[in-house]
């Protein structure tokens, strides 16, 4: 009666940690958030352990049952398609329900995106915030009203196809001097991270549109 949270490579399959891989050998079912996805993480290392799918669309419906299998004795590990599972990814209400029914969670330490592009990006990394994603339409100018007056530094997630918007909403609400870091690609063969102004880095992803998974650190303000 256990749930193992078990982080997966975000991008570099040598990230991977020996405890991940004998966990997930070793639990009854492993939850993936897509199951085509992980299953080319399994076969790689060999895992033959039965997969389901457990993402965003469904985990409300499916919760209850998982619970049920939990107290009746059977191990899971749930994982995500990259990185640490609920950060910004499905696991919280999982999480949640196991506590609340006195299901030991145990997470494993492992990838997750921020922290290496949080480190790479030279801004101040002793307090932080993290954002995620911005709300697409409703509430994002709200929100960023309100981090505009952040002093921490401020971590977001972003699509490639977004960048952009969001960057150009960064000068407008932070002002165009705020200092900006946009790492993607993180462990891949292309990694890049490009720091500068927001004005300068909007104005490089402008001319270059941008690829792959991206994480975004902003200076707080001064």
């Amino acid at each position: 009666m256990k749930l193992y949270i078990v982080p997966t490579p975000i991008g570099n399959l040598k990230d991977m940690t020996f405890r991940a891989v004998e966990v997930l050998k070793s639990v009854d079912l492993i939850l993936a958030e897509d199951t085509r996805t992980s299953g080319k993480l399994l076969k790689h290392f060999e895992i033959s352990t039965h997969s389901q799918s457990h993402h965003m669309h469904n985990e409300h419906k499916t919760i209850e049952n998982l619970i049920n299998k939990l107290k009746s004795g059977v191990t899971m590990a749930l994982i995500s398609d990259a990185g640490t599972p609920a950060i910004s990814d499905p696991g919280f209400l999982l999480t949640r329900a196991c506590i609340e029914n006195g299901i030991e969670v145990d997470c494993l330490p492992g990838a997750t995106a921020f922290v290496p592009a949080l480190v790479n990006s030279g801004l101040p990394n002793d307090k932080f915030v993290f954002e995620g994603f911005l709300p697409v339409k409703k509430g994002r100018q709200t929100r960023l009203l309100a981090l505009a007056e952040e002093t921490r530094t401020i971590i977001f997630y972003e699509s490639p196809h977004k960048l952009i918007k969001t960057l150009a909403h960064f000068c407008e609400y932070f002002g165009e001097d705020r200092p900006v870091s946009v790492s993607r690609e993180l462990s891949k063969l292309y990694e890049e991270t490009v720091r500068g102004n927001a004005k300068d880095v909007l104005e490089h992803y402008t001319n270059k549109p941008p690829k792959g998974e991206i994480v975004v650190i902003v200076g707080g303000k001064k």
